[in-house]
């Protein structure tokens, strides 16, 4: 059953109580709740004991400015949004207040449907952003670790061993192919830790030359080579109390790996062109695509070094082995980006979502956001539909909504049973999702959950 919101309260602040009057009675015929004080220091006292989704207040008044109010309101409730009430000749204010944190300004002589009109979008806006740190706290709750989303057995392990690691110092090494969320791993993992007031500090090891890598890993001294005309912190000093994470680290030129095997075993780092060691505290988390012993046995990576960063590993399975977690992953990133970009759409449809679940996503969950991005930018409605799907995804097979192993011994009909079953665990109990899992229509779904008694 969707949840039942409030109506939505609205405080205006103005001096003129005509004027309060007539914004009240505007917004209260399309049924808003309104508050209005014409005392607008009075206004401040009831910002901060009152509940309000949206403030209306005029610009210039006597007592004290709409300014005042303005900076009270997003000090006192950062979510509510601000309206500003303006003569033509205090525009140019009304612009300042919006860098300051204001939604909109309306000039003087007001317009009611106008009125109307820009206190419904400022409501949405905040609404969005309401119903994003609902998803987000729902997520988090029953499939993620800030923001790592996924229901597949294979994300459900690795997300209950980054909570279990997360408070530790334990060195951590993830395995994953490009775009499976290392990165953002390894900063739930450093958020979640001790160590998360302290800086995380990202590196990618393929994208640098060697003589580069190392002068970012380890810093470097004012002329230690040409072009150093200053000394220069390295990642690893930048990182001291919190945690440094080497990206494709099986990409690292053999001289750095020795470098950074005498940085994780003594604790200190030696700039370019310096003698003297810097003591560091830091947790390494490292990442690759690549199978390190793989590395070893062709004298491309050191054992040892293997052997101290890999501590605990982590393996992110490519989206294509984990196509339950598409749906899941897609209505994520419609509410996150939805959001972003001021559109108003709430849903796809289940034909696009069979398409989008279908599809291998060689670029994994990384390609999979930038498509949904694409399609929210583009749309024309309020649903996401497979005429947004940009032309080159194109599904390479049929849709596996399910993957389930072969069952023999048993009749068709507790098969099916034992199929919806599994679907609904699956989807954490989603209906919507499990119909389109499956492939079938909600009401099939709905008359085979009452057959089964499966709820």
């Amino acid at each position: 059953m969707a949840e039942k919101r409030k109506k939505s309260r609205v405080l205006i602040v103005e001096d003129d109580s005509a004027q309060a009057d007539a914004i009240a009675e505007a917004l209260q015929r399309v049924g808003h709740e309104c508050v209005v004080v014409t005392a607008p220091r009075r206004a401040l006292n009831i910002i901060k004991n009152g509940e309000f989704d949206l403030v209306i207040t005029d610009l210039v008044m006597h007592e004290i400015d709409g300014m005042e109010i303005l900076r009270v309101a997003k000090r006192e409730v950062p979510e509510v949004e601000v309206i500003m009430v303006t003569g033509h000749g205090s525009i140019q204010n009304a612009v300042e207040a919006m860098r300051e944190g204001a939604y909109d300004y309306i000039t003087k002589p007001l317009n009611v449907e106008e009125l109307r009109g820009r206190a419904a979008k400022a409501l949405e806006r905040k609404e969005l952003r309401y119903q994003k740190r609902r998803l987000q706290a729902q997520l988090d709750e029953r499939f993620g670790f800030e923001g790592i989303v996924g229901n597949s057995p294979q994300m459900r392990r690795v997300i209950e061993t980054a909570r279990q690691i997360a408070p530790t110092t334990a060195i951590v090494l993830i395995y994953g192919e490009s775009g499976t969320g290392k990165e953002l791993l390894a900063r739930a993992i450093h958020n979640n830790s001790p160590r998360k007031r302290g800086n995380f500090v990202a590196l990618n090891c393929a994208a640098l030359s060697e003589g580069i890598l190392e002068s970012e890993l380890f810093g470097h001294e004012k002329g230690a080579f040409t072009g150093a005309v200053a000394a220069r912190k390295g990642r690893f000093e930048y990182a001291d109390g919190g945690t440094l994470f080497l990206d494709e680290v099986g990409d690292m030129p053999a001289a750095t790996q020795i470098k950074l095997l005498r940085v994780i075993e003594d604790g200190q780092v030696m700039r370019v062109g310096s003698n003297v060691p810097i003591q560091v505290d830091v947790r390494l988390i490292s990442a690759t695509h690549t199978n390190l012993e793989k590395l070893i046995e062709e004298n491309r990576f050191r054992k040892d070094l293997y052997f101290r960063l890999k501590g605990v590993t982590l393996s992110l399975s490519p989206l294509r082995e984990r196509r339950e977690d598409i749906p899941l992953l897609t209505e994520y990133f419609i509410k996150m980006l939805a959001e972003r970009h001021t559109k108003p759409i709430t849903a796809i449809t289940p034909e696009a979502q069979r398409t989008l679940s279908a599809y291998r996503w060689p670029g994994n969950v990384r390609q999979l956001r930038n498509t949904v991005e694409t399609m929210i930018v583009l749309a024309s409605s309020d649903r996401l539909d497979v005429s947004d799907i940009p032309d080159d995804i194109h599904p390479s097979e049929g849709p596996v909504a399910v993957q389930v192993p072969i069952i023999a011994g048993i009749t068709l009909e507790q098969a099916e049973r034992e199929l919806i079953r599994n679907t609904l665990e699956m989807a954490g109990g989603n209906r919507e999702k499990v119909a389109q899992m499956l492939g079938i229509g909600q009401r099939t779904l709905y008359r085979k959950l009452k057959q089964y008694d499966l709820g």
